[in-house]
């Protein structure tokens, strides 16, 4: 969505290539494809064998790099980030990829997601000596690695991941190797393929498209992937827990050309929609419309099963970014007014549903509702392809408190009447994990549905809740 989940700020999108003379310019074209995920910061660690280089800087990816950054970075093998920062989460020492040198060897580092017992684990290290030059959680995995008695690099990053808890998936850089990891409930998505002879991994397959690579399969959680000029080692560094697949990658935050588990992403937003569709049978109206861009799928599928027409009522326009990325409300808010335009053409006269993937702060769908309203049309019928969002989410998502969230402290006529719409209807949590047609087995088909249900696949440490949400977790 556009405005709402602006306040939902996914944290992040990495990927990295092994083997390839291009390794730097592969990734600049893997992190366009990954820009979604991130805006504020982007880099690339590149090797060449011998030593270790990166070049990063804040901004997108297109004012981050050029042909003369790319063109210096030699060597076949790299990994590469995109950020997205909270309020006071910036600044250039947080941009990923984290490069330490020590003189035992250097590595970089670049993680999607969300430690939840990063300040915990923090608080130990600085007891024991260790020194911070970021506000990043991933600084720790350093430490840590850095710390571990275990014979051999491999077994150090092994322990290293193992006292982790939450969402991630980390890429390491060596002039050895590359190693490739995610969380044992696989909250993050992230992927492996190969390009000829060389590996790829990537947050999303739509990278891979991009590239030219074939994807391989998935990275398994508790999974620990090691390429080298040798080829693929596969290792685990902890055994798979309950599977949890953040449940807004399918909803929000993955592109509709990706594949999550071998599921197409639009083909499940598509579904959702159909399947809202069934469960607010009888609305009457005379057009559906999408707000773009996420939302277009489950309109589209929503139209399908109801008969009622599709039009593109609302028009994004092109050159704004992300709103819901900006790191702060006032920003987001003043986005959003540059973002969309109703098609009064389409609108006026007309009772539309409009169709939208989710619900925050309330504060953009309020605004979305009255420009169609102020366009002309006689009713607006808000249909929202997930469940409310109840509950604060700690694995990578910016909503650390339940005091962002309408849907926790209003019913749904309350949130109705908040946004001016006529009528307002969430899908069902049944009906997202049916539409999502996930293999797994279990009640949630391995999906996290904490935001909408509370129910967490980890342990929250206290210490990374907001006092006002604390209760929330006893």
């Amino acid at each position: 969505m556009l405005g709402e989940i602006r306040g939902l700020n996914e944290e992040c999108g990495v990927f990295g290539i092994w083997g390839h003379p291009n390794a730097a310019h592969l990734s600049y074209y893997g992190l366009h494809a990954l820009q979604h995920r991130g805006q504020e910061g982007a880099g690339i660690v590149v090797t060449d064998g011998e030593s270790l280089r990166a070049v990063k800087g804040e901004g997108l990816v297109n004012d981050v790099f050029n042909e003369e950054k790319l063109i210096n970075a030699k060597g076949d093998a790299a990994i590469a980030h995109v950020r997205y920062t909270t309020a006071g989460g910036g600044g250039l020492e947080n941009v990923q990829p984290l490069l330490f040198r020590s003189s035992t060897g250097s590595l970089a580092i670049a993680h999607n997601g969300n430690l939840v017992n990063a300040n915990h684990l923090k608080q130990h290290l600085e007891r024991s000596g260790n020194i911070f030059h970021s506000t990043s959680d991933t600084e720790v995995v350093v430490h840590l690695i850095k710390k571990s008695k275990k014979p051999g690099f491999r077994a150090q990053v092994k322990e290293a991941l193992s006292l982790l808890k939450g969402a991630f998936s980390f890429l390491i850089l060596t002039k050895e190797g590359m190693m490739v990891a995610r969380d044992r409930n696989g909250l993050r998505p992230l992927s492996l393929g190969k390009l000829g002879d060389s590996y790829v991994v990537a947050s999303e397959t739509c990278a891979f498209d991009l590239i030219g690579a074939e994807f391989i399969r998935d990275v398994e959680p508790g999974e620990l992937l090691l390429i080298t000029d040798r080829g693929l080692e596969e290792d685990r560094f902890v055994d798979i827990e309950k599977r949890a697949m953040c449940a807004m990658e399918y909803v929000y935050f993955a592109r509709p050309d990706s594949n999550i588990d071998e599921i197409n992403i639009h083909t499940a937003r598509k579904r959702m929609g159909k399947q809202l569709a069934k469960e607010c049978a009888g609305i009457e109206a005379d057009v559906v419309t999408g707000v773009p861009d996420s939302s277009i799928s489950a309109a589209i599928g929503f139209s399908e099963e109801t008969g009622i027409p599709y039009e593109l009522g609302l028009i994004k326009h092109k050159y704004t970014g992300r709103t819901f990325i900006q790191p702060t409300q006032e920003l987001r808010e003043r986005g959003v007014k540059m973002k969309l335009s109703p098609v009064v053409q389409v609108v006026k006269g007309k009772r539309v549903v409009m169709v939208d993937d989710s619900i925050v702060r309330g504060t953009t769908s309020r605004r979305i509702v009255t420009m169609l309203k102020e366009a002309g049309a006689t009713e607006v019928h808000v249909v929202i392809s997930s469940p409310p969002m109840k509950n604060p989410c700690f694995y990578g998502i910016d909503i650390s408190s339940d005091e962002e969230l309408i849907a926790a402290g209003k019913s749904v006529e309350e949130i109705c009447e908040a946004i001016g719409a006529d009528s307002l209807t969430f899908l069902s949590a049944e009906g997202l994990i049916e539409a999502t047609a996930r293999p797994f087995e279990d009640e949630n088909r391995g999906l996290c549905m904490a935001c909408f249900t509370g129910d967490y696949p980890t342990e929250i440490f206290s210490d990374t809740v907001l006092p006002h949400v604390k209760e929330l977790q006893r």
